[in-house]
């Protein structure tokens, strides 16, 4: 990696700006944290500054605050779960610029850890606001990114504080990430197989241009497996379409054979006319689709052609799951995909966003060899672009 990271630099007694991705699920009635893996997933960068006694000033979003204080998105709670999991007291601060936190920041001695309140209760924020990314950089002497899941974010924790305030360096987890994904875009280990679901075509486009000289097989499931299956003929009734991309997905089925690579779609799916736990559902191969019933899932004969390739192969990435997996009856596809790539001596790779929420629910993550902690910025990286927070950071000499 040609960034800068916490290992270049001395931070001994330094006031350590660190951005993380602590946008926890939370109940908000109860104020309860559901999935604490992404305050897991940044314990190694901040117990390494703490250790080599630094300052540790760490901030985050949480939700979709309109730009103003609201008390169900405050980050109290997760100072109080972090100070469980490090062991060591979490301060915290009502803003996250301005007096306090000024005040704060000057009270705290080498190995502090602070939480500062909610980047998002400034609309700053997301606007990279100049005045706003020049406070916060005014906490601080040094510069840590580690939160690979809004790296793709153009924001003002992310990109308008590195101009303000340097080193900007990566930190532990972000570095992870982008070895692993960079990885497979760079030195998979074949056979390669891509496992793509989720709703729409167009969310993978891009990805799927991006890796088709690199993989040896896309497996299509999920709600974009129907517009691949209309554009090859077939019937789909009432499931989601994306209309505008039958073309599309045609044109990337042209592009894989030209590739010669290996494009599967579904054999048989799950059909039914109510999307529901409450509903009937039925089995068919893909041409009997009636015309009143939608696709929910992939079937049995899928999964084990989908198992067979699997098994083959030395790299997994998997982004998307391959029905309506909220729903149980409509989850198995999903349900078979994440154990038998659990299972699997290969490198697996999950994708981030529901994907990653899905191994974690079924306490599956620690059988895969990687599991991102950002879907849309994974999918950014892997799509090729260049990623804003990452730009953002010191180059190594």
């Amino acid at each position: 990696m040609d960034k800068l990271t916490i290992r270049d630099i001395d931070v001994k007694d330094k006031r350590v700006l660190v951005r993380v991705d602590f946008n926890v699920p939370m109940n908000e009635d109860t104020g309860v944290i559901t999935d604490d893996s992404r305050i897991r997933a940044s314990l190694p960068t901040i117990q390494y500054l703490v250790d080599h006694k630094a300052k540790v000033i760490l901030c985050s979003h949480l939700g979709r605050p309109k730009g103003a204080p609201e008390d169900k998105f405050r980050l109290a709670p997760v100072a109080i779960r972090l100070a469980e999991l490090i062991k060591k007291p979490v301060a915290t601060t009502r803003d996250c610029v301005g007096p306090e936190a000024e005040a704060a920041v000057k009270a705290m001695k080498s190995g502090d850890i602070l939480l500062l309140e909610n980047l998002r209760f400034h609309a700053e924020e997301e606007k990279n606001g100049p005045d706003f990314s020049k406070a916060l950089a005014s906490l601080a002497e040094v510069y840590v990114n580690d939160a690979f899941g809004t790296a793709h974010r153009a924001h003002a924790s992310i990109v308008g504080v590195t101009k303000y305030l340097q080193p900007a360096v990566a930190g532990f987890l972000l570095e992870k990430e982008l070895v692993h994904l960079g990885g497979i875009l760079t030195n998979p280990v074949h056979p390669f197989a891509a496992l793509l679901g989720g709703a729409k075509v167009s969310d993978k486009v891009a990805l799927i241009e991006n890796i088709i000289s690199k993989v040896d097989y896309i497996l299509v499931g999920g709600g974009m497996a129907a517009t691949f299956l209309k554009s090859e003929g077939y019937e789909i009734g009432l499931s989601l379409l994306e209309a505008d991309r039958i073309a599309t997905a045609a044109d990337l089925i042209t592009k894989t054979k030209a590739n010669k690579v290996n494009l599967m779609l579904p054999l048989d799916v799950v059909i039914t006319n109510d999307v529901s736990d409450k509903g009937s559902y039925a089995v068919v191969d893909i041409d009997k689709v009636p015309k009143d019933m939608k696709i929910v899932d992939i079937g049995p004969k899928t999964v084990a052609a989908f198992t067979v390739v699997l098994k083959k192969c030395k790299t997994v990435f998997w982004n998307g799951p391959m029905g309506v997996y909220e729903i149980p009856q409509f989850a198995k596809g999903s349900v078979a995909m994440a154990q038998l790539l659990a299972g699997l001596k290969a490198s697996t790779v999950i994708g981030g966003g529901s994907t990653a929420d899905m191994v974690y629910d079924m306490k599956l993550a620690d059988k895969m060899t990687f599991v991102s902690t950002g879907g849309g910025a994974s999918m950014s990286f892997l799509s090729g672009e260049v990623l804003p927070g990452v730009e953002a950071l010191s180059n190594k000499k």
